[in-house]
């Protein structure tokens, strides 16, 4: 018998000589400003500097220091002007806040050189639902910046989220999106550069998680942030022995030292063209159009909410180039995100409540199982140049000395690896058949043991593969775990497996399966999927309390008896290694293929 494989905040703020804002919505006995470490020492220039730009927020002073005004507010034709107290005394601000991590950033004059500002959109913006496009059969909502602030008002107000939390939820959806893709073997040097603001925080956030999961991560910060929340963040890395890099350190090819790089420069709120250092490592994430990153020595890289230098509503505004391999929205994606044609686009906002979602009409994907992050599909109508998709293939070798002499040896040894390396159903296989005259139909099955006899699956024996097995017991399973760029190829003669074999696989299986076996007329035309779901309940209801469920005679196993068996191994260049194992006999040859 083959052997069966396993189921298988308010915060205390410091003064300094900036002034610091963020865009967000009006509410109802607020203004429309949040001033961030104001300092009463020249006070009034940079207030009438902050009219300017006309991203008016509240300014509160907290409970605490409710005697203590410093700025009288003056309303009128829709403008808000401040006169302002030269000695305030001691003054809590109460945060507005602007959504998650890097959407509650502000920037820093003295780190970036710009002020974001609000949404050319303007106020009108923020009372209309989000916007939506259709993404994989689901509606998806795509926010402008200030739909995004109004949602991070909210939540950070009445729902009682703090600015802690939420950057904790950014950067673990961000590190779990990063785990569904890149594999901390293959991709274990994390290279993260964090911004001075909350999307740089997400980034530090991001990068403890990745530790923990298995990475190797390294952090560039060039313009660290004075408050303790960062403080804290930075303290918890350095706990770990994670590095921290200086710009002046990175290699010039930033892939001659790490395999993965997380931009966590700048959110959504960001508006202008980044000042140095951030320009300069900006530019090495960029692969020049015609080039190969691989070739230029850019490694792959993953964008926290929007690829940094990016308008949150219109893309690459400014022309950099850069367009990263992944890009993680958090909560629901920006409208930028439209212009997004990388290879993977994942959401991260599991935390988000009912309310949120009701109250700003938002459409959001399901999260499969207990995932923080769901892969989203391409919204770019850009047509894609199949051509020119391609992958280097390095890492990995099969040469003859290393080989086993032994094929379903070798083929122990694969699936070995590729469990493993938690390679997503390593037994799914490719089952290609062909009817008595000749005609070819392939699907995926589940490989559910293997030994020298050879490979075996289970199916509806009145299926369309079935059929064709019995008219033309000839068959070829096609092995590809993508990860370790390995392929298998089998070919040989097919027959039934003994009935003590089915019967023992069968009775193996959850209840749910046998049921579904009995359920199901496998390629058979039905009226709707109401006939698949009465027939469910009926036979759950028959079989409830534990009855015995009988194996139906309609199913059972499948042997392929190999008679080839070829190993494809992918190197550099398109010189792959392949290597075929023929039987001659009772003993195999092995010979090696032109790739």
């Amino acid at each position: 018998m083959a052997t069966p494989l396993s189921r298988a905040p308010s915060l205390l703020l410091k003064w300094n000589q900036q002034l610091h804002f963020a865009r967000a919505p009006v509410r109802e006995g607020h203004f429309r400003k949040a001033i961030e470490n104001f300092r009463s020492g020249g006070g009034e220039s940079e207030v009438a500097r902050a009219h300017k730009f006309q991203g008016v927020q509240s300014v509160q002073a907290s409970s605490l220091n409710s005697r203590s005004t410093f700025a009288k507010p003056h309303l009128g034709d829709n403008r808000i002007s401040f006169s302002v107290l030269k000695d305030p005394g001691p003054l809590c601000l109460k945060r507005a806040p602007t959504f998650l991590g890097h959407k509650r950033s502000w920037a820093s004059a003295s780190a970036t050189g710009t002020v974001e500002q609000p949404s050319s959109q303007g106020n009108s913006q923020m009372a209309s639902p989000a916007s939506h496009n259709q993404v994989d059969g689901e509606s998806i909502s795509y926010l402008t910046q200030a739909e995004a602030a109004a949602i991070d008002e909210t939540l950070m107000g009445e729902l009682g989220f703090s600015i802690d939390q939420l950057m904790e939820l950014a950067g673990l959806s961000v590190a779990s999106a990063i785990a569904e893709v890149y594999d901390a073997k293959e991709y274990s040097r994390v290279l993260v550069i964090c911004g001075p603001g909350n999307n740089g925080g997400d980034g530090l956030v991001a990068a403890r998680h990745l530790y923990h999961f298995g990475y190797k991560p390294s952090i560039c910060y060039p313009k660290r942030t004075d408050k303790p929340i960062y403080h804290g963040l930075v303290t918890q890395l350095e706990s770990l022995k994670i590095p921290f890099v200086s710009a002046e350190e990175l290699p010039s090819k930033l892939k001659d030292g790490f395999d993965l790089v997380i931009d966590a420069m700048f959110g959504f709120s960001f508006h202008g063209i980044p000042r140095p250092p951030f320009d300069s490592l900006l530019r090495q994430l960029v692969v020049p159009k015609g080039t190969i990153a691989e070739e230029v020595g850019v490694p792959p890289v993953v964008s926290v909410d929007i690829p940094s230098g990016w308008h949150v509503e219109n893309g690459d505004t400014e022309g950099t180039g850069f367009v990263p391999d992944m890009l993680v929205s958090l909560t629901a994606p920006k409208l930028c995100a439209k212009m997004f044609d990388g290879a993977h686009h994942f959401i991260g906002g599991r935390f988000v409540p009912p309310v949120i979602v009701e109250k700003f009409s938002l459409r959001l994907p399901r999260y499969p199982g207990h995932s923080m992050c769901v892969r989203l599909g391409s919204t770019n109508s850009k047509p894609v140049d199949v051509a020119a998709l391609r992958i280097s293939y390095v890492g990995f070798e099969l040469l003859e000395e290393q080989a086993k002499k032994d094929p379903f040896e070798q083929f122990k040894v694969w699936f070995d690896d590729a469990v493993s390396r938690k390679v997503a159903e390593p037994n799914a296989m490719t089952l290609a058949t062909a009817s008595k005259d000749g005609q070819p139909s392939a699907r995926l099955v589940l490989l559910k043991g293997y030994d020298e006899g050879g490979f075996v699956w289970y199916t509806n024996y009145g299926s369309r593969k079935a059929a064709e097995l019995k008219a033309n017991p000839k068959a070829c399973l096609v092995f590809f775990w993508e990860p370790l760029h390995r392929s298998v190829r089998i070919e040989g003669s097919v027959e039934m497996v003994s009935s003590e074999e089915s019967d023992a696989y069968f009775h193996s299986r959850p209840k749910g399966s046998q049921i579904g076996a009995l359920v199901s007329a496998q390629s058979s035309v039905i009226a709707g999927r109401h006939v698949l779901d009465k027939a469910n309940e009926d036979l759950n209801a028959q079989y409830a309390d534990g009855k015995f469920i009988p194996r139906p005679e309609h199913w059972g196993g499948f042997r392929l008896t190999p008679e080839v068996i070829e190993f494809w191994q992918g190197r550099e260049s398109r010189l792959h290694d392949r290597l075929r194992y023929k039987r001659v006999g009772e003993d195999w040859i092995i010979e090696r293929l032109s790739p």
